[in-house]
């Protein structure tokens, strides 16, 4: 499950593309978005960076997420903004 989960999230693929191998995509993606809406993938990261801290093996001057590296879903782009409404 997690491994299904890690391969749709490191490729970008669509759920309904994850490989047989890692169990029904459905599955996956329940789980996957049940522990989303638990707080559980935010406390795994946030394990991770203690531990990594501990070890020191984490810069914080350096470790960051940078926003500009997410992509986004193909239908994001182009979508028609609403007119400005002028101000009474």
């Amino acid at each position: 499950m997690v491994n299904g989960i890690l391969w749709v999230l490191r490729t970008g693929a669509p759920w309904r593309d994850m490989p047989e191998r890692y169990g029904p995509w459905a599955s996956v993606y329940s789980r996957f978005r049940r522990w989303k809406e638990a707080g559980i993938w935010d406390r795994v990261l946030a394990e991770l960076q203690a531990q990594g801290d501990l070890l020191g093996e984490v810069d914080w001057e350096i470790h960051f997420v940078d926003g500009s590296i997410v992509r986004a879903h193909q239908h994001a782009a182009g979508a028609k903004k609403a007119p400005l409404q002028p101000k009474h």
